[in-house]
């Protein structure tokens, strides 16, 4: 698949690592401005305290053949989202893509606690990374958005509407987190289609994140041989996968048909015709559904 968005400005809004570097990556490549934004710096690192920085993000897109802007950012914040916004109006005059990926509460969530015994400082907190970042950014970055008939906003979560709907993700504050973001797509899409601008969900399925990596004790050359730990590893896919998608719907004239959708990377591939790295199509929540929750022995065949 061939996209071109030469002459197009995105912000990645939690672009340091995982989904949100491998979308600034993919923009990039496609010839977009990329704004890259996170609070982990060569110089200070943000609470996750992990090594991978935005200016590595900003790096990798201008490699990848676009130009990549890194900026400091807590989008907690409010006036350091007003000012950076008003940063990208003064360079740029206009955005045409706005990803809001900004979460960081992988450390935060407890996989066995209930409402009841999960640290309420923490549960809040991981409300607040989740939705109120969100919530922030979209306030200031949408006038500028919608300066231009066509933009686009992709609220980046975990899982799609229909599987949310019916499974319990993890945790009462992570179910809240990941379904809030599905909803404020759909919210966010009410209020942009008089103006001619789209609101999507977007899910990654598995994701080979850095974190994903280091939890498998494994590389992205190494990663099968986590299939021994956990066999349905084996329909996890890149980063890229899902950055390839939004820019499949950046590119796309006629991306308004998906307009308050929750989508997924695997689901969008069927419909663009772009693959992950290795040129496979991981179709990762059809998998989870069918294979791994009905109890079957992993096997990828047809769904990769």
């Amino acid at each position: 698949m061939t996209t071109s968005l030469e002459g197009k400005v995105a912000l990645v809004a939690g672009g340091t690592r995982g989904a949100g570097r491998g979308i600034a990556v993919e923009l990039g490549a496609a010839g977009a401005t990329v704004y890259v934004t996170g609070r982990s710096t060569r110089e200070r690192r943000s609470e996750m305290d992990r090594p991978e920085t935005i200016e590595e993000t900003a790096e990798l897109v201008t490699a990848a053949g676009g130009t990549g802007i890194a900026v400091r950012v807590d989008h907690l914040e409010s006036e350091q989202v007003r000012a950076l916004v008003e940063r990208i109006d003064r360079e740029q005059g206009r955005l045409d893509v706005l990803v809001n990926d900004i979460w960081g509460g992988e450390l935060l969530f407890s996989w066995e606690d209930r409402i009841w015994e999960h640290s309420l400082a923490k549960g809040l907190r991981i409300l607040r990374l989740a939705v109120d970042t969100h919530l922030i950014t979209s306030h200031h970055a949408l006038p500028l958005l919608l300066r231009r008939p066509g933009g686009l906003v992709v609220e980046v979560t975990d899982g799609t509407a229909e599987y949310n709907a019916e499974n319990y993700r993890v945790s009462v504050y992570y179910d809240l987190a990941k379904t809030s973001v599905l909803r404020l797509a759909f919210a966010q899409a009410k209020e942009l289609e008089p103006f001619g601008a789209t609101a999507v969900a977007l899910t990654p399925g598995w994701l080979r994140s850095e974190i994903m990596l280091e939890t498998f004790g494994v590389t992205e050359e190494t990663w099968r041989d986590a299939l021994a730990k956990q066999p349905h590893f084996a329909i996890s896919e890149t980063p890229a996968f899902v950055g390839r998608a939004v820019a499949a719907l950046a590119a796309d004239p006629d991306v308004r048909r998906w307009n308050g959708r929750s989508l997924s990377s695997g689901g969008l591939a069927g419909v663009y015709g772009f693959t992950d790295v290795d040129g496979s199509r991981p179709d990762a929540w059809r998998y989870l559904v069918e294979v791994q929750d009905a109890g079957l022995p992993a096997d990828v065949t047809g769904y990769r």
